[in-house]
C-alpha cells in the first residue's frame, strides 16, 4: 500500500478503501440549489415568446416572488440566448448530383484609382459546381444585369456546359422583391435553360459552397497581391481558378475538383444547345436624340425622338431597333457616362434644328385679339339744359 501511495500520490488511506471495495469509489454529484429554480421554465417559455431582456424578465418574476437579484437571470438568459444561436446556425448539408446546381455570388473586391487617378469598384464574379466545387472567377467594374449576364456566359465556356439550376441570394438582378423575380434575368435563364433559385433571406449558409469558394478566392488569391490593372487581375484569376482551386484536394469530397469535373461535365447541358443572347431593353429617346443605357448614352436618328426603341446587347454591339427596323449599331462605350454619336446623326440633329430655327424667324409675329369694352359715356347736366332751352 505505501509503493501504491507513492507511485499514484493517493493517501494510504486511499489506497486501502481501494482495496477493499475492488474499484475507485465515484464520487457523489452535489446538486446546487438555486432561488432561480422555480422559475426557469418560466423565464425559458417567456424569452422564446418575446425576447424580453434580463431585467424585463427580472421585473416579471419578481411580482411572481423571486427574492434574487438581475445576475443570476442574465446568466440564465446567456445559456438560453446562445441556444437559440446555435440552432439557427444548425444547416442540413444538402448534397447534389452531377450537373443538377451550381451557386453564384459576388465579392466586393474594394476600390482602386485608375491611371487617371478616378476611383473604380471591382467585384468578383463567383460560379461553383456544387457537385464537383469546380471554381469560376471573373473580376469586373459591374454588378447590373448584363454584367452578370456575361460573366454567366463565360463561366458556362468555363465549365464547358451548363447546369440544371443555380441558386442565388436576393440580389436584385435577379429577384426584385421576395415575391417578384427580375423578368429580364427570367428571360436569360429560359433562354440558357437552367432553373434559378434563391435562398430564404438571412440564411446565407443556404449556399454554403459558393460561400466557402469567396472565403478561399480571398486567402489563397487575393491577399497580399498585386495587379497592374483589371486585365492583369482577371488573367491571374483565371489562372488561379484553372491551376490551384480546380486542382487542390477538396476538403469536404476528397477529391480535386478538376478530376470530379470531368465526371459531371456530360451531365451538363451541352453548349451547343445555347444559342447567342443579347439583353433586349426598352428606352425612350431624349430631345437630344440619344438613348441611356448602362450609364452612357448612344445616338439615333434624329426623326426618332420620343419615341420608344429596344436596345439589344449582343456580339460586342449595342444595337438600337425602332419595331423590327434597325436604326442604330454602335460599338459599347469605353467608359461610363460617355456618349457615342454617330456622325451622321449629329449632322442629321443639326441641319434639323437649323432649319426649325429659320422657319420661325420667317413666321409672322402670332396674331392677337384686343377688344375695348365701350366705355359709358358721362356728359354734364349743363349740356342738357342747353338743348332743352
Amino acid at each position: 500500500m505505501r509503493e501504491i501511495a507513492r507511485l499514484t500520490g493517493y493517501a494510504r488511506n486511499t489506497v486501502r478503501a481501494i482495496l477493499r471495495t475492488e474499484g475507485l469509489r465515484q464520487p457523489k454529484p452535489r446538486r446546487r440549489t438555486s432561488p432561480l429554480d422555480p422559475y426557469r421554465d418560466y423565464l425559458r417559455r417567456r424569452h422564446a415568446e418575446t425576447g424580453l431582456s434580463a431585467v424585463r424578465l427580472l421585473e416579471e418574476i419578481r411580482a411572481q416572488g423571486y427574492p434574487g437579484g438581475v445576475h443570476a437571470v442574465r446568466r440564465f438568459v446567456s445559456t438560453l440566448v446562445s441556444a437559440q444561436r446555435q440552432a439557427r446556425r444548425a444547416t442540413v448539408r444538402y448534397e447534389t448530383g452531377p450537373g443538377e446546381q451550381a451557386q453564384v455570388d459576388w465579392k466586393h473586391v474594394g476600390t482602386f484609382n485608375d491611371a487617371a487617378g478616378r476611383p473604380v469598384t471591382i467585384s468578383a464574379f463567383v460560379m461553383v459546381l456544387s457537385f464537383s466545387r469546380a471554381v469560376f472567377v471573373r473580376f469586373v467594374t459591374s454588378m447590373r444585369l448584363p454584367a452578370l449576364i456575361e460573366c454567366h456566359l463565360e463561366a458556362f465556356q468555363f465549365f464547358g456546359g451548363l447546369p440544371a439550376s443555380i441558386l442565388y441570394d436576393n440580389m436584385k438582378q435577379v429577384r426584385l422583391s421576395p415575391g417578384l423575380w427580375n423578368p429580364a434575368f427570367l428571360d436569360f435563364a429560359g433562354h440558357c435553360g437552367f432553373t434559378p433559385k434563391t435562398h430564404q433571406p438571412y440564411r446565407p449558409r443556404t449556399k454554403g459552397k459558393v460561400e466557402r469558394a469567396i472565403r478561399y478566392l480571398d486567402d489563397s488569391f487575393l491577399k497580399a497581391r498585386t495587379f497592374a490593372d483589371l486585365a492583369d487581375l482577371s488573367a491571374q484569376g483565371l489562372h488561379w481558378c484553372r491551376h490551384t482551386a480546380n486542382q487542390r484536394v477538396h476538403a469536404t469530397t476528397g477529391c480535386q475538383p478538376e478530376a470530379l469535373l470531368s465526371e459531371e461535365r456530360p451531365k451538363l447541358a451541352p453548349l451547343s444547345t445555347l444559342r447567342p443572347y443579347g439583353l433586349r431593353v426598352v428606352r425612350t429617346v431624349d430631345a437630344e436624340g440619344l438613348v441611356a443605357y448602362q450609364g452612357s448614352r448612344y445616338s439615333v436618328p434624329p426623326e426618332h425622338v420620343g419615341a420608344r426603341v429596344a436596345v439589344l446587347a449582343a456580339g460586342g454591339r449595342i444595337c438600337i431597333r425602332v419595331g423590327e427596323l434597325l436604326v442604330a449599331d454602335h460599338a459599347p462605350a469605353s467608359r461610363p457616362r460617355s456618349c457615342v454619336i454617330t456622325p451622321e446623326h449629329l449632322q442629321a440633329m443639326w441641319q434639323r434644328t437649323v432649319s426649325r430655327a429659320t422657319a420661325q424667324r420667317h413666321e409672322p409675329p402670332p396674331r392677337c385679339d384686343v377688344r375695348f369694352t365701350p366705355a359709358v359715356e358721362h356728359r354734364p347736366l349743363a349740356i342738357y339744359t342747353e338743348v332743352s332751352g
